[in-house]
């Protein structure tokens, strides 16, 4: 998952995005807190907290629809934080007194249609994101594949999101059996491999892991279109068979070079060495 925050006015609101399932996913009390104008943060979630009980007695669905994730405090540690994807926050919205109502509404319609303007125009999140992994000291052969991985997983979602399927989980479900078929591990396994918590799989797998999860993720989409799969158990059957194929060729690889394809390498900073006492 990618931290990109955003800010509405002055204000700044913490988001996250989900490659995997094409979500923006919000911090509640950040535009709970641009509604009501509070100053003070914890007023703001004292005011959301109330707002959820309330509303979980009365058996919305709103609240049903929060999901919590790792987001970065004012101290700059990772705590659990309730989050909403935009098309919740819209009605939610609604349930706040507030004359930035409709200014916010416009806003996280803006905010949240990013990946339409990208589809429209893919060079504007193909060039951010080759800035940001040069930055963070990948290689341009990393990059390039990097981001054709990215358009071969944007084509597959776009035919998800227009054959019936439900951006949230139901990506996330054929991302997983797409996942588990090729590589013999589930998506969460893959993380926990790499020592991965909050971070993005794809922007820590190595070469040979992007190029396999392109070609499961380009043979799911192509026998899908063949079949003209449409809702979930046909899109699962798809996606099945072809992690599968990519299976095959995984294993075949493996077998010749002797090296494993998915494996425990990541980018992440190295851990500090503990300075021992008496040192300096």
């Amino acid at each position: 998952m990618k931290h990109l925050p955003a800010h509405f006015e002055d204000r700044a609101i913490r988001r996250v995005y989900d490659e995997d399932t094409d979500t923006w996913w919000f911090s509640v009390v950040d535009v709970v807190q641009a509604l009501t104008q509070q100053p003070d943060f914890q007023a703001a979630r004292k005011y959301w907290n109330k707002l959820k009980e309330r509303l979980g007695n009365e058996g919305s669905q709103l609240v049903t629809n929060c999901h919590q994730l790792k987001l970065a405090a004012s101290d700059g540690k990772q705590r659990l934080t309730d989050v909403a994807t935009a098309e919740t926050l819209l009605r939610l919205v609604q349930s706040v007194p507030s004359p930035k109502a409709e200014p916010i509404k416009l806003w996280l319609a803006k905010v949240g249609n990013e990946r339409m303007q990208e589809m429209a125009d893919p060079a504007l999140s193909l060039e951010r994101a080759r800035e940001t992994w040069r930055k963070h000291g990948r290689s341009e052969k990393w990059i390039q594949q990097r981001m054709t991985g990215q358009e071969t997983r944007n084509k597959l979602s776009d035919y998800w999101a227009t054959h019936e399927i439900k951006q949230g989980e139901e990506f996330a479900i054929l991302t997983n059996i797409i996942h588990q078929e090729w590589s013999g591990v589930s998506v969460k396994a893959h993380k926990g491999l790499k020592g991965l918590e909050t971070q993005n799989l794809r922007d820590h797998m190595t070469e040979a892991e992007l190029i396999f999860t392109a070609l499961a993720e380009l043979s799911t989409r192509q026998i899908a279109e063949t079949k003209n799969a449409t809702g979930m158990p046909e899109n699962a059957s798809a996606a099945k068979t072809g992690g599968q194929l990519a299976k095959r060729a995984r294993l075949e690889l493996e077998g010749r070079t002797g090296k494993k394809v998915v494996s425990g390498e990541n980018f992440l900073p190295p851990p500090q060495k503990r300075i021992e006492k008496g040192q300096r």
